[in-house]
């Protein structure tokens, strides 16, 4: 005959492990400087979005380019009319996809994704953001949904924190 394991489950004990393993939920307004340390640029004024999946970034002469026998994304962050534009082609080696996503007019474009860091209020985040020309819209950086959720709660009361 098999003998019979019993386990007994401190449950108390259970709650505080998930609890810890839990980070509490920033604030964050309608509006937030972004910083993304691996591409260079800080400062970036993005407005979050729960209606998009997806972060986007504005960029310009977005192309794939074949750099010693791999694929390279090349694009330049911004456009000449912002203040925080550098005139410098980006050639980005790690992995990118390309994905159809759905504008915010409904209408459905190619868009290239990169995963990389960004910087929020000084908690790092490595994210998906796709790049897109938003050179018509206030913001060139739309945070969305995916990236909030679990991390940050929106209140649109909260005004911008201005760079220091």
């Amino acid at each position: 005959m098999m003998p019979v394991l019993r386990y007994t489950i401190n449950f108390e004990l259970l709650d505080t492990v998930f609890m810890q393993e839990k980070k509490e939920k920033e604030i964050i307004g309608r509006t937030v400087l972004v910083d993304l340390p691996k591409l260079g640029f800080t400062a970036i004024p993005a407005k979050t979005d729960t209606g998009a999946y997806y972060c986007s970034l504005h960029c310009h002469f977005i192309n794939v380019a074949i750099e010693d026998g791999k694929r390279v994304l090349c694009f330049n962050l911004l456009d000449p009319s912002h203040p925080e534009y550098q005139d410098r082609t980006i050639h980005y080696k790690r992995k990118f996809i390309e994905k159809q996503i759905k504008n915010s007019f409904g209408d459905s474009e190619s868009r290239f994704l990169i995963r990389t860091a960004l910087r929020i209020n000084n908690r790092r985040i490595r994210a998906w953001i796709s790049l897109t020309d938003r050179g018509n819209m206030k913001y060139p950086m739309l945070l969305g949904s995916r990236l909030l959720r679990n991390k940050f709660i929106v209140d649109v009361s909260l005004k911008e924190k201005k760079p220091t």
